[in-house]
């Protein structure tokens, strides 16, 4: 033994059945094998878990109480192991409000630099706020007012907890008598703050007329507002509830729009101050498109073309007949030949009161004086007050769920919208891609003071932007939501920020990082890990690729096979070994003695094509698709070209929308043609099957309802009458009742890594004694959940229906999987596999059109020549399937290619070639062309 290596003796993970292995510390190692093999188990639930466990052990148990912990390896010693840290393939954060910008932590510093350098501007008038004196506002006001009485208050507590009571004591020392409460003036002696609500707080100075006659009074009180409010002063006019803000520091001199002092949380979308008010920061919202809510152009109102409000709907319709004879609509003229003022009242209302007549419950006819809101903003006030479900889902299926139309995606208010630091607001700041945004902070004209205030604000910013450029993420923007990251790139967020952090002697584990990027940046993903390895850690990466493969110090091949078949390490050492040994099967890839073969020959396209034209969704530059009918198309390009725009937000929605006349939010384009080709589209992605530990593949693909049937039809289940239901872990009769079909109880331990108890009524078998006793084939239901795939096909081979999904399954490549494994231990790969199982498993039509995303994720060399198979399969059955891919060999095993680019972000969105794959490789501008033109001459 040496001590430069981490020393494993008995590891029993899953189905590791590893003895000894040694891994040399400060190295770049791979550790690769096929699907499910063991490769995870060995990585992140043996050397993680230990090295995560140990950690945790050393804090407190206070401390340990506030930590996740992962379940023990089951490993009799670890040795020479340093501290860990698991970069994994998990997608993004689900929380809505988190972006590319808060989670690498660059919006932070983006705020601190508006809000230190930025210049506020007027919305009106588009000039640079100043300093109003006093004098300003109380010309203003007299100029406004008319003798109106107003309130003078000074903003002393913005959305703050806590009783304040030091801050009460004062003022009451002070002589003031009233302030302003969330809204309410009250006197200061009657005042009650509830501590542990957040509340805003203003101090009323002075009641008064404004007059030319009492300007002297005004003045002396704008004065004093403006000292306790620093700066700012709010005038509230005794008839409103919304005061007008004014301020001594930022104003404009022509309107008197004007904004506090510019604070970090002014930007942020997370705070009250900045969020946008109409989507609460969100960037996006619930509402109704006209076109979604008109049937058809060629009808009138009479005819009942706007849905809810036809004639048929009394009440509704009565209104509308009032409406449009007050503004005289002509009710009998065709929608679309109606004058757009005339639309525009009838679908968003109008501020007049007018006489609206409708019956009321008793159908006696009502008029009264109305503001009429308009069709739309009433369709979306029903769907967010009603409790009734009936009316919530027909609302519902019109509504669109798209950026907000207020703030334009930004999330943020208008006045943070109009602060700019060098002619720039913060809203187009955060949606320049990271390179973009590199460029700009490195090339901004500053002055001499703004330099010394910004200086430090700008070296963080640069940092951060250069180390995610460093790992291919130069086509991301900040505003960007966490919930559209893939895997891959989340991981690699991820990486990027341990770059930055500068650690040695760490023990980095990664899962798949290449995932999602195409083979021109995958030499900047390796210059990353080797750079990780060289400042002295050891960076161990569960990998697929063949390139980070040849490059690695040392490779572990785990296998031979998959599941109960795997779990050894079948070879190890440099690339070069891995190729001379005989046992290794990704050494046999490595040497291309074994290779995912090519077709013999390409199927020429038909006349037939589905086409989108005039595609415009993100960077799309008004791109012409063109899809053949019945042939595989795989859609390529650099890592933000715009692959995922193309297909995901474009042509499946629309698509989709056009066949089921749905009403999905779908990418921008001008027409959609050869939808007449298909009857369905399935998009198959890598989301899990299922969000708890009662979903897994027997249920989600049908078979365990064939199963339960099959047993229900058994002879000792037929006389004791049990029915399907009774052979089901999710309903209450055949299930165990201690474990509620769980077949575990969860022991909460406080501070420790919670304990999952095998219940001790079924034995962790989920069923009850009595439903247990029913057997096919000397097997119980749950000795059945229990079998993998491979193994149930031998039990169940007589029975069609049960046996054809087995056996795709298997087909897939998932033959090592347990038939009743839970859905939360599944992969996004092993998942996406299961989804395109039960797909196939369907009698076909043979004019469907299949989308897979990167369905490669996971895949081993000799997994990828299984899942070119079925995709075949699928295509024989006179199919059309699209696949987004970066992976070479699913590229040159396509019929059709459509390379999307040349670059991400704003440097692609343009078909750079289209073609066979023989013809895209010569494309002289192609970055896939000359990766293609070598796997096709080997």
């Amino acid at each position: 033994m040496t001590q430069s290596s981490i020393q494993i003796t008995n590891a029993r993970k899953n189905n590791l059945k590893i003895d000894y292995l040694e891994i040399p510390t400060n190295k770049l190692v791979v550790i690769t094998g096929p699907s499910g093999s063991g490769k995870s188990s060995l990585a992140l639930g043996t050397l993680y878990a230990e090295g995560q466990g140990r950690y945790v052990k050393s804090l407190s148990s206070y401390a340990r109480q506030f930590l996740s912990v992962l379940d023990e390896p089951k490993v009799e010693s670890i040795e020479g192991l340093s501290p860990a840290i698991a970069i994994e393939q998990k997608s993004g954060s689900h929380n809505p409000r988190s972006t590319v910008g808060t989670i690498t932590e660059i919006y932070d510093y983006i705020r601190l630099l508006y809000a230190r350098i930025g210049t506020p501007y007027c919305p009106e008038h588009n000039i640079a706020l100043k300093a109003m004196s006093v004098a300003q506002i109380v010309d203003h006001l007299i100029n406004k007012s008319d003798t109106k009485k107003i309130v003078l208050m000074a903003p002393l507590i913005e959305q703050q907890s806590g009783a304040h009571q030091a801050l009460i004591d004062k003022l009451s020392q002070e002589g003031y008598v009233r302030v302003r409460l969330n809204g309410i003036i009250t006197r200061l002696n009657e005042l009650e703050i509830d501590p542990k609500k957040k509340n805003t707080l203003e101090l009323v100075i002075d009641r008064l007329k404004v007059t030319p006659d009492n300007h002297e009074r005004l003045a002396d009180s704008l004065e004093q507002t403006s000292i306790k409010g620093q700066g700012r002063i709010l005038v509230l006019e005794e008839s409103n509830s919304t005061a007008d803000i004014y301020s001594t520091e930022h104003a404009c001199v022509k309107c008197g729009w004007s904004i506090g002092k510019l604070e970090p949380k002014l930007f942020s979308f997370n705070s009250p101050m900045g969020a946008c008010s109409t989507c609460d920061g969100l960037g996006m919202r619930r509402f109704i498109k006209p076109e979604n809510l008109v049937i058809n152009p060629l009808l009138s109102l009479n005819d009942g073309v706007i849905r809810f409000w036809e004639p048929a709907h009394k009440h509704y319709f009565a209104i509308l007949s009032s409406v449009c004879d007050h503004f005289e609509i002509d009710m009998n003229t065709p929608w679309k030949n109606l004058p757009e003022e005339h639309k525009h009242v009838v679908l968003y209302g109008t501020p007049k009161r007018i006489a609206l007549s409708y019956p009321n419950i008793y159908g006696k006819l009502v008029v009264k004086r109305r503001v009429f809101d308009g069709i739309i903003p009433n369709l979306e006030k029903r769907y967010e007050q009603t409790e009734t479900a009936s009316v919530k889902e027909s609302i519902g299926k019109i509504l669109t769920y798209d950026f907000c139309q207020s703030c334009n995606g930004s999330r943020l208010n208008q006045a943070a919208r109009h602060v700019l630091v060098c002619n720039q607001a913060i809203d187009t700041t955060i949606n320049l891609p990271i390179d973009q945004l590199h460029h700009w902070v490195k090339n901004l004209k500053l002055s001499n003071f703004e330099k010394e205030v910004a200086g430090k604000i700008l070296v963080e910013i640069e940092n951060r932007c250069q180390f995610l450029l460093s790992v291919g993420l130069n086509y991301l923007f900040l505003n960007r939501s966490a919930e559209t990251l893939s895997g891959g790139e989340s991981q690699r967020i991820r990486l990027a920020s341990q770059i930055g952090s500068g650690l040695v002697g760490v023990m980095y584990v990664l899962d798949e990082p290449s995932i999602g990027l195409h083979m021109r940046d995958n030499q900047r993903l390796i210059d990353t890990l080797l750079h990780l390895k060289n400042l002295g850690n050891t960076v161990i990466v569960v990998e697929h690729d063949e390139e980070t493969m040849l490059q690695a110090d040392m490779i572990y091949d785990i296998g031979p096979g998959a599941g109960t078949h795997g779990g050894n390490v079948t070879a190890y050492g440099h690339s070069s070994a891995l190729m001379q040994n005989k046992d290794s099967l990704t050494g046999a890839y490595l040497a291309k003695k074994r290779q995912v073969p090519i077709p013999p020959q390409r199927i020429p396209a038909s006349n037939n094509w589905i086409e989108v034209i005039g595609a415009s969704c993100h960077n799309l530059q008004s791109v012409h698709l063109k899809i053949p009918i019945g042939l595989i198309t795989c859609v390529t390009g650099v890592s933000g070209s715009g692959k995922s725009s193309l297909i995901n937000n474009t042509l499946y929605p629309n698509l989709y929308n056009t066949l089921n006349k749905a009403h999905m939010p779908a990418g921008k384009c001008t027409q959609l043609l050869g939808h007449e080709h298909i009857d369905k589209i399935i998009d198959i992605d890598q989301s899990p099957i299922g969000r708890t530990p009662r979903s897994n593949p027997a249920t989600y693909t049908g078979i365990f309802t064939h199963i339960r049937d099959l047993f229900s039809q058994t002879e000792a289940a037929r006389s004791r009458g049990y029915q399907p239901g009774r052979f089901s872990f999710n309903v209450k009769g055949g299930r165990c009742d201690a474990c509620s079909g769980d077949g575990l109880i969860k022991v909460e331990m406080h501070f420790l890594s919670d304990v999952y108890v095998q219940c001790n009524v079924c034995k962790g078998s989920r069923f009850n004694r009595e439903t247990l006793e029913v057997t096919f084939k000397n097997k119980s239901i749950a000795e059945v959940l229990d079998l993998t795939v491979e193994e149930a096909i031998d039990i169940f081979q007589n029975i069609p229906s049960i046996s054809k999904k087995l056996q795709t399954l298997k087909d897939v490549g998932l033959g090592y999987i347990k038939l009743g494994q839970s859905a939360t231990t599944l992969s996004g790969g092993e998942a996406q596999r299961i989804k395109l199982a039960r797909e196939l498993s369907k009698r076909s039509t043979g004019k469907t059109l299949f989308i897979l995303d990167e369905p490669t994720t996971g895949l081993h060399f000799h997994d990828i020549v299984k899942l070119m198979q079925v995709i075949q399969t699928l295509r024989a059955h006179g199919n059309t399937i699209i696949i987004i891919e970066h992976n070479i060999d699913v590229i040159k095993t396509a019929d059709w290619i459509v390379d999307i680019g040349p670059e991400g972000g704003n440097g692609g969105g343009a078909i750079v070639a289209e073609g066979t794959p023989e013809q895209v490789m010569k494309h002289p501008t192609s970055h896939t062309a000359p990766y293609l033109l070598e796997a096709l001459s080997q």
